[in-house]
């Protein structure tokens, strides 16, 4: 049968425009579902919880934006002398902006000391020097996403929510959350909103969270009510979760949405069989004479069918293929990602969901070219010159 091929390629050339205007609607539905796809791969590695995990997020009770998560600081000690707790890393976060958008500054201020012990195993530095956060109070170590998204460079300066800082670091990380922020001294983020909101710094300063880490993952719902229970009948109560119960409970509009974008993927499968079909059926039609005389000359039916099936695969396959290129270069060039409350849902290549949209595309010119196909196989050659 492949020595058919080049004739089946002839076939689908013989009506440009219609061809084009199939590959390129295939393309733009391919395109669509492999976007679908990585956001809800993004989504499903930001909030699944995972069997080796070791991280809770302690918040203010009945709290979601960082602006209104308010916890003393002087609350770590207590927290570090709860058994089980292997550390706890005080952070003061500030947004630019509470709702989900595809643009928020995060700003997540850490101690100088905790931060550069667990940079060293934690980022891979693309640019700058991490050695530059000692001799500025107001450095900021920007992740790979966000500096791509505004431009950053080691050296340049920049503010969002009230806060100015110079970059003297891009970060990498394989934390989907540490990709889209910038990291500065807790000291310095904590006096210039302070500053901001016209208020003197309390004693020991005012954070947004703790993030604890524990020795196992079985102790997390035993030292997370702990946590809550300690502090239950202080001035600001706290509600303690795993890191990934926390992300999926805060971006519960991203959650949605990306739900709904499941039927979109389905949507655009079902567009890529109907424009398809839509093609290989026109076809047929237009070449019902030419199917005769080649049956006359000695193709079988299976030859004939096998034509046809084929002329569907190249035109869901050329569409295909442009459709999953384009994603790959959107994804490997955009640093795509939604955010909401401060936490980020990255838009993630994901080479497993490519290779199933290639699938796709195969099973779906499949499909539309069978039934067209038996049919023409099957059509009298008399009743076909007749036609």
């Amino acid at each position: 049968m492949l020595r058919f091929l080049p004739f089946v390629f002839r076939q689908v050339l013989r009506r440009r425009g219609r061809t084009l205007l199939t590959v390129s609607g295939v393309a733009v539905a391919m395109f669509l579902f492999g976007t679908v796809s990585s956001m809800q791969r993004g989504l499903e590695k930001a909030t699944q919880v995972a069997a080796q995990d070791t991280r809770l997020i302690v918040y203010r009770e009945n709290r979601f934006c960082p602006f209104a998560s308010r916890l003393p600081q002087s609350y770590l000690g207590r927290i570090r002398l709860i058994p089980g707790v292997v550390s706890a890393l005080p952070m003061r976060v500030v947004v630019n902006n509470c709702r989900t958008s595809l643009d928020v500054v995060v700003f997540r201020g850490v101690p100088r000391e905790a931060f550069l012990a667990d940079a060293e195993g934690r980022f891979q530095l693309l640019a700058g020097s991490l050695a530059d956060w000692h001799r500025r109070s107001d450095a900021a170590v920007v992740g790979a996403s966000l500096a791509a998204r505004r431009g950053l460079k080691p050296g340049d300066t920049f503010e969002a929510a009230g806060v100015a800082v110079q970059v003297v670091a891009v970060v990498d990380s394989s934390e989907a959350q540490d990709k889209n922020v910038a990291f500065v001294d807790l000291a310095y983020l904590q006096n210039a909103v302070d500053r901001k909101r016209g208020r003197n710094s309390a004693a020991g300063g005012i954070v947004t969270q703790f993030n604890v880490e524990v020795e196992r993952p079985g102790l997390l719902e035993s030292v997370s009510k702990q946590i809550d229970a300690l502090f239950h009948s202080d001035q600001e109560p706290t509600s303690t979760s795993p890191e990934k119960a926390f992300v999926a409970k805060a971006a519960a509009e991203i959650v949605e949405l990306v739900g709904f974008t499941r039927l979109l993927g389905v949507g655009c499968l079902l567009a890529v069989l109907a424009l398809v079909a839509n093609a290989v059926i026109l076809g047929v039609q237009d070449r019902i004479r030419e199917n005769a005389v080649l049956a006359t000359i000695g193709f079988t039916p299976a030859v004939i069918a096998f034509l046809i099936v084929a002329e569907g695969l190249v035109l869901s396959l050329l569409g295909g293929g442009l459709g999953v290129a384009g994603v790959a270069l959107l994804l490997g060039l955009g640093d795509l990602s939604l955010s909401k409350e401060g936490l980020s849902i990255v838009f993630e290549l994901d080479p497993q969901g490519l290779l199933l949209g290639l699938a796709a595309a195969f099973g779906l010119g499949l499909a539309a070219g069978l039934v067209p196909a038996l049919q023409a196989a099957r059509r009298e050659i008399a009743a076909s010159f007749r036609s």
